[in-house]
């Protein structure tokens, strides 16, 4: 085990950096914990969105979410697949599909949570409470941010590539 920091040196002094690197490694780790319900944390997304939300059109789902149309499709095939969620023609316009969460879907994404808070508690153990608090609110917050938010729509629109 290393004692270096995640972010060593003068690359932490900026935050951006420290955003990039802890994401990828809370990624990593999300995924890894989540791994043996043989989902991925994209599959969660969508599931707690159905949960939140309740049935979606396909389009909506993915836009809310910012996934790209092609991989909102493969993760709803598996999902489809596990069982977990179903698609249906929108009665009110059949040319799309309507995506809604089943009950097994529900029960795994019971699992899930449990799993992330499991998760949540592991990764901020060297946190106090309040520091714990304060830095998902302060999360939430940026999550939230207009100028965040609309910066990375720019991004995605700009390269074509519509990708989260």
């Amino acid at each position: 085990m290393s004692e270096a920091p995640l972010v060593p040196g003068t690359v932490a002094e900026h935050t951006i950096c420290l955003l990039v690197k802890l994401g990828q490694v809370a990624f990593r780790i999300a995924e890894v914990g989540i791994s043996g319900t043989g989902l991925r944390v994209r599959h969660y997304s969508v599931l707690q969105a159905l949960a939140d939300n309740g049935a979606m059109p396909q389009l909506a789902l993915g836009s809310f979410l910012r996934i790209d149309p092609a991989t909102m499709v493969t993760s709803l095939d598996d999902l489809e697949r596990a069982g977990y969620a179903q698609r249906t023609r929108d009665p009110q316009d059949r040319r799309r599909y309507a995506v809604d969460i089943t009950d097994d879907g529900r029960k795994v994404l019971a699992d899930l949570n449990r799993t992330l808070v499991g998760l949540d508690s592991d990764i901020l153990a060297d946190l106090d409470t309040t520091e714990g608090h304060s830095l998902h609110a302060l999360l939430g917050s940026l999550a939230e941010s207009p100028a965040f938010t609309s910066m990375f729509d720019a991004v995605r629109e700009q390269s074509g590539a519509k990708r989260a």
